[in-house]
């Protein structure tokens, strides 16, 4: 058998691109409410422009998104009708605390998430949660700067002890932060950081990502407090960065690359800062403010299992490597073109082999289970005169890269928990804001201007995945 038993086979969202519904229930504004479609896009999510607030001339995709909120109940019967053993989905953090920093809790964003995992359970589907992914309560970063200031250590854990409590028996596995080296990229999505002119942009930044490892460390010795069968994990933006070519320094070069993407899961997952990462900071004169209790913290509650996003492999040359042609906008992560793979419609390079090379250098770095929590192709669907949609360029994705990851499994003995696709239902790109850039199995009438009946409809792949669950992954026909 090419998977084990209990292999959870399902699909993966964020709050933010689906719930919709931003002031709603007691819900307080969020930074990745205030990230508009359009130009001003990626300078908002890298803390170059400041938006704290919505604008007029502007389109904020998250306010309705797909509208999840009130349509949960027919998108998990969906998921359910699929076979899926396992949905993720992450929590909004000013669903719960409006602000952030309040004592107690919003009890009607707690029920609307306790009601969703036991709609979940009802179909027999194990909910997979994202406490973090991207959200900060826009309070946190107008008084404290965001993810930059230590007393968000404290909200968190504030945070993560009201949710594991309340979902004690309901929910099994969770990941604090959503890909947490997105920091290091797109800094105000992933930390709520804006820069001030003059100020040390790389220091902050890694101060930040200290203050949400601490934080994530927290989390994993509170869960376990509550509850010894939560399994907590890490997640990480992964994708095994290449040298261009064999001079030794591009191979160097691709080896800092693979160095600073592991940075913060080494922490995580061995409980300490690597050597490399040590003296990177040293150079640069970074301080992180570590103290002895974080430390400690870090070094007795790491990880149970590494969970990753996985789209593509990255590809590095050195400076003096000139020939090397740098990739497009499209790309969150600079680097070179790699001439020997695909490309999708946005521009992201398509290697399932990569996916292979990824999962084991995961594994042999880590020795811990592995969880793909995100993988998938964002592509224009059209919609024929009948309704049905004949996305095989999806399913031909999918096929190639869960072959790659049954030889991880079967011929190199990388160990799994499971497998979620990137949006199994339409929902917002998260990198450009738009609906056209689709990754579901099922179609949401929605465009990118926010047009749209959001009615809900099957596409061809959405048999497709049905059958790989139900045979196990042995039939990917």
């Amino acid at each position: 058998m090419a998977f084990p038993d209990g292999f959870l086979w399902g699909g993966a969202t964020a709050a933010n691109q689906c719930e919709g519904a931003y002031n709603e229930g007691g819900r307080g504004l969020a930074n990745v409410d205030v990230i508009p479609h359009g130009e001003a896009r990626w300078a908002v999510m890298a803390g170059e422009r400041k938006m704290l607030d919505f604008e007029d001339g502007f389109y904020y995709p998250a306010q309705q998104a797909i509208d999840m909120y009130h349509h949960y109940k027919e998108d998990i019967a969906l998921f359910a009708e699929m076979g899926f053993k396992t949905y993720r989905l992450s929590i909004g953090w000013s669903r719960i605390f409006p602000n952030g920093d309040e004592t107690e809790p919003n009890e009607e964003g707690l029920a609307f998430y306790e009601d969703l995992f036991r709609e979940c359970k009802k179909h027999g589907i194990e909910p997979l949660v994202t406490i973090t992914h991207f959200d900060c309560p826009i309070h946190l970063i107008k008084e404290y700067g965001g993810w930059r200031n230590r007393k968000l250590i404290d909200f968190y854990k504030n945070l993560v002890t009201v949710l594991f409590s309340r979902y004690k028996g309901l929910v099994k596995y969770w990941l604090t932060f959503n890909e947490i080296n997105m920091i290091l990229h797109l800094p105000f999505m992933g930390a709520g950081l804006v820069f001030e002119e003059g100020e040390d942009r790389e220091a902050v930044e890694y101060l930040a990502a200290h203050n949400e490892l601490v934080a994530s460390a927290w989390a994993t010795k509170i869960a376990h407090e509550i509850d010894p069968d939560m399994m907590i994990g890490c997640m990480l933006a992964a994708g095994t960065v290449y040298p261009f070519s064999c001079r030794p320094e591009d191979v160097r070069e691709a080896q800092v690359g693979n160095q600073q993407n592991y940075f913060f899961v080494d922490v995580q997952s061995r409980g300490y800062y690597p050597n490399y990462a040590k003296k990177f900071l040293s150079r640069r004169g970074i301080d992180v403010g570590m103290t002895e209790e974080d430390e400690k913290i870090l070094a007795e509650n790491t990880v149970d299992f590494i969970s990753f996003s996985y789209y593509n492999t990255r590809c590095a040359a050195a400076e003096t490597t000139t020939e090397a042609p740098r990739s497009g906008k499209g790309n969150v992560f600079a680097g070179v073109e790699n001439p020997y793979i695909a490309r999708s419609q946005w521009g992201w390079g398509i290697d399932p082999l990569g996916f292979r090379v990824t999962l084991n250098d995961l594994w042999d770095r880590y020795q811990k289970p592995l969880f793909v929590v995100e993988n998938g192709l964002g592509a224009k669907d059209e919609v024929n005169p009948d309704g049905t949609i004949d996305d095989d360029y999806r399913i031909d994705y999918l096929r190639q890269h869960i072959e790659a990851m049954r030889d991880a499994v079967t011929e190199d003995g990388v160990e799994m928990l499971g497998y979620t696709t990137w949006g199994p239902i339409d929902l917002v790109s998260a990198s450009t804001g738009e609906m056209s850039k689709r990754y579901g199995f099922i179609y949401v009438d929605r465009d990118d201007a926010g047009n749209g009946t959001l009615a809900r409809s099957k596409k061809k792949s959405f048999d497709w995945y049905k059958k790989v669950i139900s045979t196990n992954g042995e039939d990917l026909a």
